[in-house]
């Protein structure tokens, strides 16, 4: 099992927090950048945050201040808290491990936001 795997989305009022998961296999978690990315319908998928191994994180402009992107190296698993959510964040969210040039894609995880 080389595929990242989501859960945690689901229907949020505009305000309101979910927490998404992502686990993968140690062969590509360990050491290696993880990140989320987004793609709502009719749009290009649009890179929300990274975490790198030692946990540096870097955010899209759009999440910065809501969204917090995190690692359990021991679990090999990352995670995204998203708070004070806006229609706008709706999407489908795709966790990805970045294996040199290469993305590791999971199956993805809808998110709608809407009252």
């Amino acid at each position: 099992q080389v595929q990242p795997v989501e859960s945690g989305g689901g229907l949020v009022q505009p305000g309101g927090s979910l927490r998404l998961s992502c686990a993968a296999s140690g062969n590509i978690f360990s050491g290696n950048t993880m990140a989320w990315y987004r793609q709502a319908p009719a749009k290009q998928r649009d890179l929300v945050a990274t975490v790198r191994s030692d946990g540096t994180a870097n955010y899209a402009d759009s999440v910065k201040g809501r969204f917090t992107i995190s690692r359990d190296n021991a679990k090999n698993t990352v995670y995204l808290q998203m708070n004070s959510l806006k229609p706008e964040d709706t999407a489908v969210y795709y966790c990805a491990a970045v294996v040199g040039p290469f993305n590791y894609w999971g199956q993805g995880t809808q998110v709608t936001v809407s009252s």
